[in-house]
């Protein structure tokens, strides 16, 4: 990693993991493999983003950690990139193995439980397809027909967030917004 950090993919430590080395690599790895609308990428840095606000719009009693951990749902692609889920599919478990250890790793390092509870991972899967919804539909060119039938229903959203979250940014900027709001969250559970 570029913080000088060494991560062990097969057996990832909790020591390892630096916000640094999520928000740089997760700001340089493209959503939808690249195809998308916009001078820049949309990068995994910025949908984390946007499906944490859309997951505060879904729950605004969510607390900080579980905020916290809907920003790291897909921490592991600082790593290992992000497939499509068809491909992930064929591949298989070894995959998912890896990308669950790393997971566990990110969650430990960040003070939270390394298993999530099954109600929090219900609303980052329902954030999640919301903000895949929309990515789909205002930036891959799906029709809307097609993105309900990968996504379901498309999701209530405000203007706001359609304006802050899916004009796709710079890498620099989606770093420097994902690094911020992770500190800010974990500064705010400690003084909780």
């Amino acid at each position: 990693m570029l913080s000088g950090r060494r991560l062990d993919l097969l057996d990832p430590s909790p020591l390892d993991v630096e916000i640094e080395d999520i928000a740089h690599g997760l700001a340089r790895v493209a959503r939808w493999n690249g195809q998308t609308k916009g001078a820049h990428i949309f990068s995994v840095a910025q949908h984390v983003l946007l499906v944490e606000a859309l997951a505060r719009a879904k729950a605004p009693r969510l607390d900080a950690a579980g905020r916290l951990a809907v920003l790291l749902h897909d921490a592991p692609e600082y790593v290992i990139g992000d497939m499509i889920s068809p491909f992930k599919a064929v591949i298989g478990d070894s995959y998912k193995a890896v990308e669950h250890r790393l997971l566990a790793a990110i969650h430990l390092r960040f003070g939270l439980p390394p298993t999530l509870p099954e109600t929090l991972k219900n609303l980052i899967k329902s954030a999640d397809r919301a903000a895949a919804y929309l990515e789909a539909t205002r930036l891959a060119g799906f029709e809307t027909a097609e993105a309900r039938r990968f996504f379901g229903p498309p999701p209530k959203f405000s203007r706001e967030l359609e304006r802050d979250y899916l004009t796709p940014w710079p890498a620099g900027t989606a770093e420097a917004r994902l690094r911020e709001r992770v500190e800010k969250l974990s500064k705010h559970r400690q003084t909780s």
